[in-house]
């Protein structure tokens, strides 16, 4: 009896058992393990995912240039006429003051050539470091310091977004001085040429002056003095200034644009000394925009 009763429970035990796992087949997938199949996949971690992802390319030099000019004189517009109307009156006064004083001569290029280059200095220089100091004041510079273009496009285009404006006050003020100081018109091409080469020297000046200024009211002082001294230094002839004055209107970056113009309306220009000013005009202003350059990164990453 106990041997049966033995032999009955075995039987049960084996029958109420769980099958031994059969090994898979050659044309079969092999079940996941309960624990693998009943645990929930973990999540990947943020920066594996922020990694995988790939980032847009940074943009170029000329796209960028292109993108923040436009940014920049669709901005402007609104102001374009107060602005030219000022520049453009500024410098005519000028001239039209000194022509009792001036006859002719060496002394009547530096009027015309002086007051049609300080257009671009009024604007370039003056209203370029106010911007700056405005920008870098009011936690402009934070917006272009997080976009993925480089610090020159920033600078330059707005630079080259202001000097644009200049433009039609310089024509008009070059040709309003030489008819009034009886100069030949005949060189005035020499302007698309010393507009942009000037601009861009006096743009760099005004855009690091903003940019260093710990305030905006010493940005637009430094701007109003900068405007200054290529008011009183541009317009006067070279030759009968103190050594000590010459040398400060040797180192203004559009003196050498005031030179280059002013020799055209020599009898016969001496067109050799004229690539020499505007090279020496491009340079500084290369020099300028450089500074201007390490002035915005300085700026924007303090």
């Amino acid at each position: 009896m106990r041997t049966t009763a033995a032999t009955a429970d075995s039987r049960h035990t084996d029958e109420t058992a769980p099958a031994p796992a059969r090994p898979a087949g050659p044309d079969e997938a092999a079940p996941p393990p309960a624990e693998a199949a009943a645990r929930p996949p973990r999540p990947a971690h943020p920066a594996a995912a922020l990694s995988s992802v790939p980032l847009a390319p940074r943009a170029r030099w000329w796209p960028a240039l292109g993108a923040v000019y436009r940014a920049q004189l669709s901005r402007a517009r609104v102001a374009r006429i107060p602005l030219l109307f000022v520049a453009t009156f500024q410098s005519l006064g000028i001239m039209i003051l000194l022509r009792g004083v001036v006859d002719g001569g060496a002394e009547a290029r530096a009027v015309v050539a002086g007051s049609s280059v300080l257009v671009v200095a009024f604007v370039a220089l003056n209203l370029l470091a106010q911007y700056f100091g405005q920008l870098r004041a009011g936690g402009g510079l934070d917006h272009y310091a997080t976009l993925p273009v480089p610090a020159a496009s920033v600078v330059l285009g707005a630079a080259a977004a202001y000097a644009s404006f200049t433009v039609p006050g310089v024509a008009v003020t070059a040709v309003v001085g030489s008819l009034l100081f009886q100069l030949p018109l005949s060189g005035l091409w020499v302007l698309v040429a010393v507009v942009p080469l000037a601009g861009a020297a006096l743009a760099g000046l005004g855009a690091a002056l903003g940019l260093l200024a710990p305030r905006p009211e010493l940005a637009t002082l430094g701007g109003q003095l900068g405007m200054s001294a290529a008011l009183l230094l541009g317009v006067l002839p070279g030759s009968g200034l103190p050594t000590v004055v010459g040398w400060a209107r040797d180192l203004l970056p559009s003196t050498y644009g005031v030179e280059a113009f002013a020799h055209t309306f020599e009898a016969h220009p001496d067109w050799g000394r004229v690539l020499v000013d505007l090279g020496v005009c491009a340079a500084v202003g290369v020099l300028s925009l450089a500074v201007a350059t390490r002035a915005y990164r300085w700026a924007a990453t303090r």
